[in-house]
């Protein structure tokens, strides 16, 4: 067992475990964070979309020993000043079905629009293909992205991202 200290949500935090254990298992199990859900463990599905020093990664495939010193951001640190616009247009839109992509999805959201603020359909189809929704959520998901890209461009709601 290693010590790994790394930025989670803001907050410095020091956990013991080898450091080759994927990094989603130690924010669900050893840290409690449970936004970043266990979709397929290798990297394919999103459910585990989170951000790494502001880059949209999967920490089911990223080990927490490559951790240190970087900032972690899940869903919880997203909205913890209150709803960001990504998550103020995905409760208007009404997009969430079972809600167990929607941490994920709306992660890689955040990253595709700090990047380009304006993107179109191919943009958004692009950037989210490899976020999967069993629901099929994708129309709704599309909506909501555009809706928040105007929400930030207004400069609505601009916390927590």
């Amino acid at each position: 067992m290693v010590a790994h200290q790394f930025i989670l949500n803001g907050q410095p935090v020091t956990v013991e475990t080898p450091a080759d254990l994927p990094l989603l298992w130690v924010l669900r199990d050893v840290l409690g964070v449970t936004g970043p859900k266990y979709g397929c463990g290798v990297g394919v599905c999103g459910a585990c979309t989170s951000h790494l020093d502001g880059e949209a990664f999967r920490p089911c495939i990223h080990p927490v020993g490559s951790t240190a010193g970087r900032e972690v951001m899940t869903i919880e640190g997203l909205g913890a000043q209150g709803l960001h616009p990504v998550q103020q247009a995905w409760v208007t839109e009404d997009v969430a079905q079972c809600g167990f992509c929607q941490p994920g999805q709306i992660m890689a959201a955040v990253a595709l629009l700090r990047k380009n603020s304006h993107p179109s359909d191919a943009d958004i189809d692009a950037a989210m293909s490899e976020n999967v929704c069993r629901c099929g959520t994708y129309v709704r998901i599309r909506a909501a992205i555009k809706r928040a890209a105007l929400l930030l461009r207004s400069g609505a709601g601009v916390n927590g991202g």
